[in-house]
């Protein structure tokens, strides 16, 4: 038997042994058995297939992250992970895989399987020939990245931005911590469903042994054919953000500017509230009420006292803890980036167990998506209606140069 026999006949369960045997610093998981396997049997020299259309395709390099200003796709995937590292060289060598697999589903390449059939496929396969569907990949960094447990982690905590800090407690919330926070976050979108999946999916397999999934959150987001996309309670959801071809208001609203850190100019701060949705009690409520709720018109969006969805705002139209006059005369602007979300039945009431991811990004959370949080907890008449599970702050890296990787400048600047 030659030496190529024996090495394929190697289980997985054999690889995994010897990486411990050997008492190797290699990932163990399915990065980590490639690793191993590749020290005894190199794979062949993978390659990229060109997808069969470039057509909706959003490029991963630029000035920005994808998937802040880019036009909202239907679906998406949000996913927190914790550190299982303290060394940053181990970081930055996920990070570098990362920008490579985002650089490759975003144009719908994917990467080929090594020539050597007794180990995992590279790829879980379930897009191969799909269009990207516009699909975007976004990474943002929690406060515990810095610092944990009292702890310079990464040696990395002097870089740490001005803002991003825990969100503290308010009204109206029962936060579940396994739904709530991470060291990194990863946001990925697409017209697609099976295309996003499987981006997300690919990203979290390559993470195994660096990190650990901490909590997942699905979402669609859809509304009429040029038309704002509606909330499941039927409303309109975000007729008062800034028009994105306004370039000096994006940069106002959103964009970090340079009394951060180097690393994050161009960057952006992503808050996120898993807010759930008490539908059926919506459903039974009258017309005239849910509209007093919300301030707007349901069917026009326009807000109370005027006609048309993007005519201006009189609060003193609407009640006075009505949702929208309380969003737009607290706080700074936002730029509103949400999903809809629907996980099945709540086992214990048999309701179903609905409602909204809410992302904003903004440049200072604690002039703008705070100040609104808070005074929405105080009186928000909505509360009668949802409640807060979940809840997560990130900073998000400026955009990715080609040549770079993800955060690059954080690391070597």
């Amino acid at each position: 038997m030659t030496d190529r026999e024996n090495k394929q006949r190697y289980t997985r369960r054999d690889m995994l042994k010897m990486g411990a045997v050997t008492g190797s610093s290699l990932v163990i998981g399915a990065s980590g058995f490639g690793l191993i396997a590749n020290l005894l049997d190199p794979p062949a020299k993978t390659a990229k297939v060109a997808a069969k259309t470039t057509e909706d395709v959003i490029p991963f390099y630029g000035e920005h992250q994808a998937g802040i200003i880019t036009p909202q796709q239907t679906y998406m995937y949000l996913a927190s992970f914790e550190l299982m590292t303290e060394s940053k060289q181990e970081v930055v060598k996920l990070f570098k895989r990362w920008t490579k697999l985002g650089e490759l589903f975003t144009v719908g390449n994917w990467e080929l399987d090594s020539a050597n059939k007794a180990l995992p496929p590279n790829d879980t396969g379930e897009s191969i020939g799909f269009s990207p569907g516009n699909l975007t990949m976004l990474l943002g960094l929690g406060p515990t990245f810095f610092w944990k447990n009292g702890k310079d982690r990464l040696g990395l905590a002097h870089k740490m931005p001005k803002f991003l800090k825990k969100i503290p407690n308010v009204g109206n919330q029962k936060l579940d911590p396994n739904l709530s926070d991470g060291d990194i976050c990863i946001q990925v979108c697409s017209e697609d469903k099976q295309v996003v999946f499987h981006a997300i999916r690919n990203l979290i397999k390559e993470g195994v042994g660096t990190v650990s999934l901490k909590w997942l959150q699905d979402g669609f987001f859809s509304g009429a054919k040029g038309e704002t996309k509606r909330n499941l309670f039927g409303f309109k959801d975000g007729t008062a953000n800034p028009s994105l071809a306004n370039k000096k208001e994006v940069k106002e609203i959103v964009w970090a500017g340079s009394d951060e850190p180097s690393w994050m100019v161009g960057g952006t701060y992503l808050a996120y509230r898993k807010i759930r949705m008490f539908i059926e009690e919506w459903d039974q409520d009258s017309l005239q009420d849910q509209e007093d709720t919300l301030g707007r018109r349901k069917q026009s969006g326009a807000p109370m006292g005027k006609v048309h969805e993007f005519d201006e705002v009189d609060a003193s139209k609407m009640p006075v803890d009505s949702h929208v006059r309380i969003t737009h005369t607290t706080g700074d602007p936002i730029l509103r980036r949400s999903y809809n979300y629907a996980n099945g039945v709540d086992a214990l009431t048999g309701k179903m167990e609905a409602g909204l991811a809410f992302i904003s990004f903004q440049k200072n959370p604690w002039k703008s998506f705070f100040p609104k949080l808070k005074k929405m907890g105080e009186s928000d008449a909505l509360n009668e209606y949802t409640m807060h599970i979940g809840s997560a702050l990130f900073a998000v890296p400026r955009g990715v140069k080609k040549g770079e990787y993800i955060a690059q400048p954080l690391f070597e600047l």
